[in-house]
């Protein structure tokens, strides 16, 4: 009976030291959600498990309580977003069709932030860029949205090199921003002299050769794309500054 009282209080003890952060994340629905079942998972890995969906005292919302492996306390600061991971179809192509045999779950991007955090409130949609991915962020310039969408991919001579990840209107309404990400190597083909332009549409024009069409890709005409170059005249311009803002032209 000693040596089992001992067992008994030495595995409670290890448990209290194993046990990992409780965290707290607030969702509009948590449509695919299910206590015990879903898993919250960081680079494909499991590092948690949802423990308790309850409403909010308005109704507005969800609160779900997760509670992760110990280490991943690390992974938990300011600016750790969460998002549920469910088959989606996009501007970008389709995503999180694994979920459809496994069920949802709940993705982790890990922050850069030194402040902790425990309470967050998750993203409506994934993002389009996870920490780790080297390149640099424009700010394109628009009458309308036209086509864009999250996601929506960025072709250089043909070739997908990012993405959107952001639109908004102008606060005078005239006008939308486009936040784009272009993936290293390729945000160096970026200059002070490029040109941004929507490459949705086709072109089709009579020449005496014949019938001349031109478009960027077929995924482009279905879905939407970006596509930009730099002209011959300003080969030499600089490489442009992160957060550089380009005028997105019709065609």
């Amino acid at each position: 009976p000693v040596i089992a009282a001992l067992a008994g209080g030495w595995l409670a003890v290890k448990s209290v030291l194993d046990k990992g952060p409780t965290v707290t994340i607030t969702f509009r629905t948590a449509e695919g959600i299910e206590a015990k079942k879903t898993r919250i998972r960081y680079r494909d890995i499991d590092v948690g498990t949802v423990t308790q969906v309850t409403l909010r005292e308005d109704a507005e919302a969800v609160i779900v309580k997760a509670e992760l492996a110990k280490q991943a306390a690390k992974l938990l600061v300011d600016d750790t977003r969460f998002w549920v991971v469910r088959p989606r179809i996009t501007g970008g192509g389709v995503s999180g069709l694994g979920t459809l045999f496994s069920g949802v779950y709940v993705g982790l991007d890990a922050g850069e932030s030194p402040i902790e955090r425990y309470d967050f409130v998750g993203l409506d949609v994934p993002p389009v860029l996870t920490s780790g991915q080297d390149g640099r962020e424009f700010i394109l310039k628009a009458e309308d949205l036209g086509s864009i969408g999250y996601g929506t991919p960025i072709y250089f001579r043909r070739l997908q090199v990012g993405s959107v990840t952001a639109f908004e209107l102008d606060r005078d309404g005239r006008g939308v921003t486009v936040r784009i990400f272009v993936n290293a190597p390729y945000d160096a083909f970026v200059r002070t002299g490029s040109r941004f332009w929507h490459a949705s549409g086709v072109d089709i024009s009579l020449t005496a050769e014949g019938i001349a069409i031109d478009t960027e890709s077929a995924a482009s005409v279905l879905a939407g794309g970006l596509a930009f170059t730099t002209p011959p005249f300003a080969a030499t311009s600089a490489t442009a500054p992160p957060s550089s803002v380009f005028k997105l032209h019709a065609n």
